[in-house]
Protein backbone atom coordinates (compact mmCIF):
# COMPACT_ATOMS: atom_id res chain seq x y z
CA UNK A 1 0.00 0.00 0.00
CA UNK A 2 1.10 3.56 -0.53
CA UNK A 3 2.26 5.65 2.40
CA UNK A 4 4.09 8.91 3.08
CA UNK A 5 7.36 9.02 5.03
CA UNK A 6 8.14 12.21 6.93
CA UNK A 7 11.83 12.71 7.65
CA UNK A 8 12.17 15.93 9.67
CA UNK A 9 15.94 15.69 10.08
CA UNK A 10 16.51 15.60 6.30
CA UNK A 11 13.44 17.84 5.78
CA UNK A 12 11.61 15.80 3.16
CA UNK A 13 8.43 13.82 2.61
CA UNK A 14 8.37 10.93 0.16
CA UNK A 15 5.86 8.42 -1.12
CA UNK A 16 6.69 4.75 -0.50
CA UNK A 17 5.03 1.35 -0.72
CA UNK A 18 4.67 -0.74 2.42
CA UNK A 19 3.34 -4.26 2.89
CA UNK A 20 2.99 -4.41 6.66
CA UNK A 21 4.51 -3.83 10.07
CA UNK A 22 7.95 -5.11 9.05
CA UNK A 23 8.17 -2.30 6.50
CA UNK A 24 7.09 0.26 9.11
CA UNK A 25 9.85 -0.98 11.46
CA UNK A 26 12.43 -0.80 8.67
CA UNK A 27 11.44 2.72 7.60
CA UNK A 28 11.05 4.19 11.09
CA UNK A 29 14.13 2.37 12.34
CA UNK A 30 12.72 0.93 15.60
CA UNK A 31 10.30 -1.81 16.60
CA UNK A 32 8.56 0.24 19.31
CA UNK A 33 5.97 1.59 16.89
CA UNK A 34 2.72 3.21 17.90
CA UNK A 35 0.18 5.22 15.93
CA UNK A 36 -2.33 8.01 16.33
CA UNK A 37 -5.30 8.94 14.22
CA UNK A 38 -4.86 12.11 12.19
CA UNK A 39 -7.55 14.01 10.36
CA UNK A 40 -11.26 13.22 10.23
CA UNK A 41 -11.02 10.13 7.98
CA UNK A 42 -9.20 7.65 10.23
CA UNK A 43 -5.78 8.10 8.62
CA UNK A 44 -2.90 7.00 10.89
CA UNK A 45 0.52 8.41 11.73
CA UNK A 46 2.96 5.66 12.75
CA UNK A 47 6.09 6.62 14.72
CA UNK A 48 8.61 5.38 17.30
CA UNK A 49 6.88 5.38 20.67
CA UNK A 50 10.22 6.00 22.42
CA UNK A 51 11.39 8.78 20.08
CA UNK A 52 11.98 11.32 22.85
CA UNK A 53 13.72 8.84 25.14
CA UNK A 54 16.19 8.08 22.35
CA UNK A 55 16.93 11.73 21.64
CA UNK A 56 16.08 11.24 17.97
CA UNK A 57 16.80 14.34 15.88
CA UNK A 58 14.22 16.32 13.96
CA UNK A 59 10.64 16.98 15.03
CA UNK A 60 7.31 17.52 13.35
CA UNK A 61 3.64 17.83 14.28
CA UNK A 62 0.52 16.86 12.36
CA UNK A 63 -3.05 17.62 13.30
CA UNK A 64 -3.54 17.52 17.10
CA UNK A 65 -0.99 14.73 17.68
CA UNK A 66 1.82 15.68 20.07
CA UNK A 67 5.09 16.58 18.30
CA UNK A 68 7.00 13.54 17.04
CA UNK A 69 10.76 13.15 16.94
CA UNK A 70 12.31 11.13 14.12
CA UNK A 71 10.65 9.57 11.09
CA UNK A 72 6.91 9.06 10.76
CA UNK A 73 4.76 7.18 8.27
CA UNK A 74 1.25 8.25 7.27
CA UNK A 75 -1.13 5.61 5.94
CA UNK A 76 -4.58 6.46 4.62
CA UNK A 77 -7.64 4.52 5.69
CA UNK A 78 -10.72 3.23 3.93
CA UNK A 79 -13.67 5.61 3.76
CA UNK A 80 -15.15 4.31 7.03
CA UNK A 81 -11.79 4.15 8.84
CA UNK A 82 -12.00 0.37 9.37
CA UNK A 83 -8.90 -0.58 7.38
CA UNK A 84 -5.80 1.02 5.93
CA UNK A 85 -5.81 1.26 2.17
CA UNK A 86 -2.70 3.24 1.53
CA UNK A 87 -4.59 5.98 -0.26
CA UNK A 88 -2.50 9.10 -0.27
CA UNK A 89 -3.47 11.89 2.04
CA UNK A 90 -4.58 14.99 0.16
CA UNK A 91 -2.69 18.10 1.15
CA UNK A 92 -4.35 21.40 1.90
Amino acid sequence: MKALVINPEAQFIEEINIEGQEDLIRVIGYDTITSDEIGPDGDRLFFDEECFLRGTKGRFQIDTVIPVSGKGVIVGSSDDGSSHTGRLIKSG
